[in-house]
Protein backbone atom coordinates (compact mmCIF):
# COMPACT_ATOMS: atom_id res chain seq x y z
CA UNK A 1 0.00 0.00 0.00
CA UNK A 2 1.60 3.14 -1.25
CA UNK A 3 2.50 5.78 1.45
CA UNK A 4 1.14 9.44 0.27
CA UNK A 5 1.39 11.39 3.17
CA UNK A 6 2.75 11.46 6.64
CA UNK A 7 1.97 13.79 9.46
CA UNK A 8 1.65 14.13 13.44
CA UNK A 9 2.36 10.04 14.02
CA UNK A 10 -0.23 9.31 10.60
CA UNK A 11 0.07 7.62 7.89
CA UNK A 12 -1.65 8.23 4.51
CA UNK A 13 -1.79 5.33 1.79
CA UNK A 14 -4.17 4.01 -0.61
CA UNK A 15 -4.48 0.81 -1.95
CA UNK A 16 -3.70 -0.04 -5.89
CA UNK A 17 -7.16 -0.93 -7.65
CA UNK A 18 -9.35 -0.78 -4.74
CA UNK A 19 -13.35 -1.21 -4.08
CA UNK A 20 -15.21 2.22 -4.57
CA UNK A 21 -16.25 4.66 -3.19
CA UNK A 22 -13.20 6.65 -3.62
CA UNK A 23 -11.14 6.73 -0.11
CA UNK A 24 -8.08 5.96 1.46
CA UNK A 25 -6.91 4.44 4.60
CA UNK A 26 -4.98 6.07 7.57
CA UNK A 27 -3.01 4.54 10.61
CA UNK A 28 -2.59 6.15 13.53
CA UNK A 29 -0.95 3.84 16.29
CA UNK A 30 -3.05 0.77 16.96
CA UNK A 31 -5.49 2.81 15.18
CA UNK A 32 -6.71 2.49 11.24
CA UNK A 33 -9.36 3.82 9.93
CA UNK A 34 -10.89 4.02 5.56
CA UNK A 35 -11.31 7.78 4.83
CA UNK A 36 -13.77 8.53 2.11
CA UNK A 37 -13.14 11.62 -0.50
CA UNK A 38 -16.10 12.63 -1.91
CA UNK A 39 -17.54 13.45 0.30
CA UNK A 40 -14.25 13.54 3.16
CA UNK A 41 -16.23 11.14 6.09
CA UNK A 42 -15.20 7.96 8.10
CA UNK A 43 -15.89 4.83 6.46
CA UNK A 44 -14.54 2.86 8.46
CA UNK A 45 -12.36 1.73 11.65
CA UNK A 46 -11.83 4.33 14.90
CA UNK A 47 -9.82 7.25 15.62
CA UNK A 48 -9.25 9.12 18.17
CA UNK A 49 -11.48 12.72 17.80
CA UNK A 50 -8.27 14.59 17.45
CA UNK A 51 -6.63 12.74 14.98
CA UNK A 52 -10.40 11.97 13.24
CA UNK A 53 -10.63 15.80 12.83
CA UNK A 54 -6.97 16.14 11.94
CA UNK A 55 -7.42 13.32 9.01
CA UNK A 56 -10.51 14.88 7.83
CA UNK A 57 -9.17 18.74 7.98
CA UNK A 58 -5.96 17.21 5.73
CA UNK A 59 -8.41 15.34 2.95
CA UNK A 60 -10.50 18.38 3.06
CA UNK A 61 -7.60 20.87 1.74
CA UNK A 62 -6.36 17.73 -0.69
CA UNK A 63 -9.54 16.53 -1.89
CA UNK A 64 -8.46 17.48 -5.43
CA UNK A 65 -5.56 15.13 -4.96
CA UNK A 66 -6.77 12.83 -3.43
CA UNK A 67 -8.94 12.09 -6.25
CA UNK A 68 -5.77 12.35 -9.00
CA UNK A 69 -4.26 9.77 -6.59
CA UNK A 70 -7.61 7.59 -6.85
CA UNK A 71 -7.55 7.52 -10.14
CA UNK A 72 -3.60 6.80 -10.57
CA UNK A 73 -4.43 3.79 -8.32
CA UNK A 74 -6.95 2.46 -10.55
CA UNK A 75 -4.78 2.82 -13.28
CA UNK A 76 -1.73 0.71 -11.35
CA UNK A 77 0.07 4.15 -11.79
CA UNK A 78 2.51 5.54 -9.68
CA UNK A 79 0.89 7.72 -6.72
CA UNK A 80 1.92 11.42 -6.11
CA UNK A 81 2.96 12.33 -2.12
CA UNK A 82 0.66 14.88 -1.01
CA UNK A 83 1.94 17.70 1.31
CA UNK A 84 1.45 16.87 4.59
CA UNK A 85 -0.52 19.25 7.45
CA UNK A 86 1.18 21.18 9.15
Amino acid sequence: MPEISRFFGMVIAMYYNDHAPPHFHVRYGKHKAVIGINPVKLLQGKLSPKAKALTLKWAALHQGELMDDWELARQQAPLNKIDPLE
